[in-house]
């Protein structure tokens, strides 16, 4: 299968020509007919697996062959993202693959000034890119109307969930035409989703794609325990300890490569630094410094996760754990590409253990722990495995009550004075789902 026997169009398959795309994944194989056939479409697909371009080929298609000129302050398809990376990583898919056709696109998310996105929405886009929260503030604001939207995306829909964007989802949905085209794409179809996809979709085509979730072979895994506050010195220790020369190390906050970025170069170690914050400029030139040797450390967020090409990259370190597990195979696979080998280090305390679980539980293997002499942790990290779970540490058996002195009077019973004091049960919190106010919809 091609994907010129998809059924796109010739500006499409020369774009996807430039970029290398030779067959399409299931997913897209699945998804492209379908969206542009007009379906509703519910695809549980995982990062990595060519989602983007499973909705977004077909989408451009239609917007070229379909519908008025977008008006001004407008957009005609929307596609909702639960990160200001992940939005910014969609849009560079989108604009890329749209390079041979006459449509416009952009993104917009928080954490930066309103005002030029305001002022780019004036012309109206034909494709949006948005996190929830930025796009009610536009559209709260009057620089943004959602009445000629044909088609909407949610992409990942169950980290939105997951990261609180409930009540968000809920506002968007009151804000959209009743009549379009919607498309769910979650790594899951656990309960949340399907109620999610009951209340927005219209007879959807359901698609369930198996993850790419194995690591390459050709990748050797270890995790290293040691508290939080020692992972900067045990990082130098390992690097000065294995004579590192050319390291991509992911942090899960830009304020956390920012710190690490600082800190080496305060120690006379050239490093460098990418994340969302920095223009896109300074982030390619960074990463041209990496690739040239010029700069021996590079501290990213996952935002350079996806697409790095780095050749004969030797070792990737996971300065800290992510939060999605799926993001561990994208950050590993950076190394040992094409037949070549590699290493991938992660520097693991015991507020990660539950991501450690969930990474062993995806890859269906338990990572090997190696303890770094002087940086054992004073917090242990429980044991896990590929099954999933926490390996609990046997509890102590309580000391038997003694009579007589020793124990201290409350409200005439005797406690012994080294009992711990009862520790309420924790609650898990309970996520919320948006609920829609679903009137009679119109038929397509």
């Amino acid at each position: 299968m091609t994907f010129a026997t998809l059924g796109l169009i010739e500006p499409l398959l020369r774009a996807l020509e430039t970029l290398g795309y030779q067959t399409p994944t299931p997913v897209q194989a699945q998804a492209i007919p379908a969206v542009l056939a007009g379906r509703d479409l519910m695809a549980a697909a995982q990062t990595g697996t060519g989602k983007t371009a499973g909705f977004a080929l077909p989408l451009l298609q239609l917007l070229t062959m379909e519908g008025p000129k977008v008006a001004a302050n407008s957009a005609r398809a929307l596609i909702l993202c639960p990160t200001r990376e992940l939005a910014e990583q969609v849009h560079a898919s989108v604009a890329e693959y749209a390079q041979h056709l006459p449509l416009t696109t952009y993104a917009v998310y928080g954490g930066v000034s309103i005002n030029p996105q305001m002022m780019k929405l004036r012309k109206g886009v034909d494709i949006l890119v948005a996190t929830p929260g930025r796009l009610i503030d536009l559209f709260r604001q009057n620089a943004l109307k959602l009445n000629q939207l044909q088609t909407l995306v949610l992409d990942e829909a169950d980290r939105m969930l997951d990261l609180g964007f409930s009540e968000e989802l809920a506002n968007i949905y009151r804000m959209l035409p009743k009549k379009r085209q919607t498309l769910l794409f979650s790594a899951t179809f656990s309960d949340d989703i399907r109620l999610l996809a009951g209340q927005m979709l219209n007879d959807p085509l359901s698609i369930e794609v198996s993850p790419r979730n194995v690591a390459a072979n050709t990748v050797k895994q270890w995790v290293v325990p040691v508290d939080k506050k020692r992972k900067p010195e045990l990082f130098v220790h390992l690097m000065r300890k294995g004579r590192w020369k050319q390291v991509l190390v992911f942090a899960k906050t830009r304020n956390g490569v920012d710190a690490l970025v600082d800190k080496l170069q305060g120690l006379g170690i050239n490093a460098d630094g990418i994340h969302g914050d920095k223009p896109q400029a300074t982030r390619q030139r960074a990463l041209d410094r990496f690739k040239s040797s010029d700069v021996q450390i590079l501290v990213a967020t996952d935002v350079a996760a996806r697409g790095l090409d780095i050749e004969d990259l030797p070792l990737v370190v996971n300065f800290d754990l992510p939060i999605v597990a799926e993001d561990y195979i994208h950050r590993i696979g950076r190394t040992g590409r094409a037949g070549n080998t590699g290493e991938a280090i992660s520097l693991v305390c015991a507020d990660e253990v539950n991501m450690l679980s969930a990474i062993e539980m995806l890859t269906r293997q338990t990572l090997t722990r190696k303890m770094e002499p002087d940086f054992e942790p004073e917090h242990r990290v429980p044991d896990t495995d590929a099954s999933g779970q926490v390996v609990k540490k046997p509890k102590k058996p309580k000391k038997p009550k003694t009579s007589g002195g020793g124990g201290k009077r409350n409200l005439g019973k005797w406690v012994d004075s080294g009992e711990a004091a009862p520790v309420e049960p924790s609650i898990k919190p309970v996520r919320k789902v948006p609920v829609f106010n679903t009137g009679p919809r119109k038929k397509k």
